[in-house]
């Protein structure tokens, strides 16, 4: 009888291996003849009765089988029905374990509970695992593969072999070849077989996998030698996907630099002004994007997606504006007074930051992702949020549109004069004042749009601002002031050089030998990476 339950099992291993993924369904009077099988004979029967089952293919059998090793399965005396049993104080409560009709009650007597041992439980689970990896859903086989990977249950093995030889999405099934190996680790097959387990693994690569292979690297013989092989192997491989990563998050750092120093690179090459009210324009761009959010939640929630593109042409305007009336209140008098400037910005940053605590309150306010925004996909090993990602990309439009504004319009061509030559300029006709008014607004118009980025990634507080103007004063002078390319250059190889000492150096000493750098690359080009041309800058 032994030899026969494992003759069925194997044949409905090899129907499920040319089976297509996708689940069957049997009429429910055969279904019942075959649930009825399981209360017929001892365990020997049952194994039988199990890998007939899974052979319908039926996504209702793994209920039933999990229902079966839970022991809710009976059999009722009277007719010897398979049936399922709750109690219900001194009775069962009975159902249909394949239709779930309700059944009535029964006394505990009229039953019979269908005893399962440990080679039941492995022949239900391989069973479950089959039914499972067979689902018609990608997820749900996905899911299953991966729970195996994380268990490596042996009897699994068997379930593996028949969903490979089945599964047609090439991405799945590298999942369950990857399972089925580390099933085959924790298994007694032969070490022929480990070692095929281990070349599989390494070949899959990832971390993954080195950890799969972390409990073998210490082991004697050819097992482990192998897998210390391929565990040295896939750190030299994540060591460079972790230089990858890094350098995407030091994109990512370089791009929000950029946004916080495009719009100073502006200001402080055309007057020449050391603006440290800088940092409270992106302030009150990303406290706008916090009052769209606010307007559309209670109004209009349906255009929550659209909130951040409605924001951004409003940050420009209430920032611009801002930044207009600093001008042409404050700094309009201070021009060629480097230290009453930086005096006079620093007063007026203080000021807005306790404004927007008397509206705002000094909490952090929430601003939300978009759901364009939100998740994270990845490429190998590398991870990659799609804030970030949207955010480089936005810095690279913002940058490109400034650099047509400033060389394809005549408000460019005066500003660009007044930066070369500011008295020449002015002989020429152009209203040097009105330009520095606009320049100034222009550059905290663009701090107010790098808010509304930042108010994805970074707390909204009355100090927001204040985390990023050291570094946009860095990023200026060390690509070359009033120079936008040396603005990008500038921000993105100190974002990348950041990210890259951090693992090393850590984040507070990082930034430490980065400042050190950049005081002694100015020593030797005081003007930066690119310095402006121009006879006035020139002397």
């Amino acid at each position: 009888m032994r030899y026969f339950s494992v003759l069925i099992t194997a044949l409905w291993l090899m129907l499920s291996a040319v089976a297509a993924p996708a689940a069957t369904v049997i009429a429910d009077a055969d279904l019942t003849r075959l649930v009825n099988q399981l209360g017929v004979g001892g365990f020997d029967e049952a194994d039988a009765a199990i890998g007939s089952l899974a052979a319908t293919g039926d996504g209702r059998v793994s209920a039933i089988l999990d229902a079966l090793g839970e022991g809710d399965l009976f059999v009722r005396k009277t007719d010897k029905a398979v049936v399922k049993a709750e109690a219900a104080g001194r009775e069962f409560k009975l159902t249909d374990p394949v239709t779930g009709a309700d059944l009535g009650t029964a006394p505990k007597a009229a039953v019979e509970k269908i005893r399962v041992n440990n080679r039941l439980r492995r022949t239900i689970a391989a069973a479950v695992g089959t039914l499972t990896l067979r689902s018609d859903d990608p997820a749900v086989r996905r899911s299953a593969a991966e729970a195996v990977m994380k268990s490596k249950d042996a009897a699994a093995i068997p379930a593996l072999d028949a969903a490979i030889a089945a599964e047609t999405d090439e991405r799945i099934k590298v999942v369950m070849v990857a399972a089925r190996a580390a099933a085959v680790l924790e298994s007694d097959l032969p070490e022929a077989d480990k070692l095929a387990a281990i070349e599989t693994i390494g070949d899959l690569g990832g971390r993954d996998a080195l950890a799969m292979l972390a409990s073998y690297t210490g082991a004697n013989g050819a097992v482990g030698e192998a897998a210390r092989k391929a565990s040295t192997s896939i750190e030299s491989s994540l060591l460079l996907w972790d230089a990858a990563q890094n350098i995407t998050y030091g994109l990512s750092l370089g791009s929000v630099l950029l946004l916080a120093a495009i719009g100073l690179a502006i200001t402080f090459g055309v007057m020449g002004v050391i603006n440290m009210a800088h940092g409270e324009m992106v302030m009150i761009g990303a406290y706008v994007t916090f009052v769209v959010q606010e307007v559309i939640r209670t109004s209009a929630p349906d255009l929550f997606d659209y909130s951040l593109l409605i924001a951004l042409p409003l940050a420009f305007l209430v920032s611009g504006g801002v930044g207009v009336l600093i001008e042409r209140s404050v700094i309009r008098w201070l021009y060629g007074r480097p230290l009453e400037t930086l005096l006079a910005t620093w007063g007026v940053s203080l000021m807005l930051q306790q404004a927007v605590r008397t509206i705002f309150g000094a909490q952090n306010r929430e601003v939300g992702n978009p759901s364009w925004m939100s998740g994270s996909f990845t490429v190998g090993e590398l991870a990659v949020t799609w804030s970030r990602l949207w955010i480089i990309v936005f810095a690279l439009v913002v940058f490109a549109g400034l650099m047509l504004v400033l060389k394809r319009t005549p408000f460019g061509l005066q500003t660009r004069a007044v930066t070369q030559n500011r008295q020449m300029a002015s002989a020429m006709g152009i209203r040097t004042p009105w330009v520095d008014a606009f320049t100034f607004g222009l550059g905290s118009g663009i701090a107010g749009i790098a808010g509304v980025a930042l108010s994805q990634i970074d707390n909204v507080s009355p100090n927001l601002g204040q985390g990023y103007i050291i570094d946009s004063f860095m990023v200026v002078v060390f690509g070359g002031v009033g120079n936008l390319w040396g603005t990008l250059v500038g921000a993105m190889t100190l974002g990348i050089a950041n990210k890259l000492l951090e693992p090393y150096a850590g984040a507070v000493l990082g930034k430490i030998l980065l400042l050190v750098f950049i005081i002694l690359f100015i020593q030797k080009r005081p003007r930066g990476l690119f310095a402006l041309k121009g006879r006035a800058i020139e002397a």
